[in-house]
């Protein structure tokens, strides 16, 4: 079930756990760069952004509700809290991130805030 999926990804990232989040994408992931700007392409992408990003800050993003949208993607309502690398909180919100998936990965992620 594609909910599992993001579960883990989740999970995943907010462990640190790199390899994890990175099982649960398609190797040509589509993947927004929320915190520089733009899109990073394919798994490897998405490793070095993620690298860059908690070498600076310190990230947490836990999904609180899931929703099928008409055309089969998944939106997940998201709390998110960013800290710099001293704890400090930088931001606190809710956003929205939307999944299309392709042969059981994630294919696309998009931000709504």
């Amino acid at each position: 079930m594609d909910t599992e999926i993001l579960r883990r990804c989740y999970a995943a990232f907010n462990a640190r756990d790199l390899e994890g989040a990175l099982a649960t994408m398609h190797a040509e992931v589509h993947w927004p760069n929320g915190w520089e700007g733009g899109w990073v392409e394919g798994r490897d992408g998405v490793r070095r952004y993620w690298e860059r990003q908690w070498a600076a800050i310190d990230p947490h993003v836990e999904p609180r509700a899931f929703r099928l949208e008409p055309d089969g993607r998944i939106t997940v309502s998201v709390h998110q809290i960013v800290r710099d690398l001293s704890g400090k909180v930088m931001a606190d919100q809710m956003v929205e991130h939307t999944y299309q998936f392709q042969d059981g990965f994630i294919r696309r992620m998009d931000i709504r805030k």
